[in-house]
């Protein structure tokens, strides 16, 4: 019984080092968005939304955190389109070197973002590809593509294959059976995918910074407001981030893999 019990407490004293660790400057960023003073450094002044306030009267913060949703969003709907057509042809069409070709899906996945935009940034360049949202947007597509391939093909086994060669017999088309049988059996793959892609499109910044130039996404302008020093105000905004990827992991794990676990 002592054993366990110190087992037991050994075990919590763990967790609460391991999460501490983890969200403690996730708790002091949140902390200190609301402090009164013009610093955000301990002593705590008190509790204010002035910093809230400010940040949603700028208007170059809510331009670049609408651009940071339209990217995010459009981004990820061409990606889990893209993964589930790759994932599809792959796995029910008999491809030549369909192992290398997944292998080249998903090698991106070790590839550093920052390679990854400096190829992009020198692949635009040459083409005469501007800097932009919509470039940005591309490099979204390139990073969450093998992740969004990756979650939908795992999901794609013998009894679903069997359904569509059953509604083929019934005499629906190719297109059809995509459509009306396939991508329904996925949806929590496919929204899984999606809210994944958003996440990580929504606070990226490497790929934004290299491959955008007047309009910028919200990491980007946060950045910029730290070239200036730390206050209260780049507080809130960080906040509001990790809030709306709070939100969507959320969502993710009460809506679409508890769904599709049932």
């Amino acid at each position: 019984m002592r054993g366990t019990s110190w087992r037991t407490a050994a075990s919590s004293v763990y967790a609460i080092l391991v999460y501490g660790f983890i969200f403690l400057p996730v708790v002091v960023l949140v902390l200190f968005s609301f402090q009164d003073g013009r610093f955000p450094i301990p002593p705590f002044e008190g509790f204010s939304l002035r910093w809230y306030e400010a940040v949603l009267a700028d208007s170059r913060l809510m331009e670049a955190l609408a651009n940071s949703i339209v990217v995010a969003v459009g981004s990820s709907l061409v990606t889990v389109l893209l993964g589930f057509l790759s994932a599809y042809g792959l796995a029910r069409f008999a491809l030549p070197a369909k192992g290398v070709q997944r292998a080249l899906l998903t090698a991106p996945l070790t590839v550093s973002y920052l390679i990854i935009g400096m190829g992009l940034l020198i692949t635009f360049n040459f083409i005469g590809f501007p800097k932009s949202l919509l470039a940005a947007g591309i490099g979204h597509v390139v990073i969450n593509l093998p992740l969004c391939f990756a979650i939908i093909y795992s999901q794609m086994g013998d009894h679903q294959a069997n359904i569509e060669k059953a509604a083929r017999d019934l005499g629906a088309s190719e297109w059809q059976v995509i459509t009306l049988v396939t991508a329904p059996m996925l949806w929590p793959a496919l929204f899984a995918a999606f809210f994944l892609s958003m996440t990580f499109s929504w606070d990226e910044f490497i790929i934004s910074f290299l491959l955008t130039r007047f309009d910028v996404t919200l990491p980007v302008e946060i950045w910029s407001l730290l070239r200036s020093g730390l206050n209260p105000k780049t507080n809130a905004v960080g906040s509001l981030v990790f809030g709306i990827s709070a939100v969507l992991v959320v969502v993710l794990e009460l809506v679409v893999l508890r769904k599709g676990r049932r």
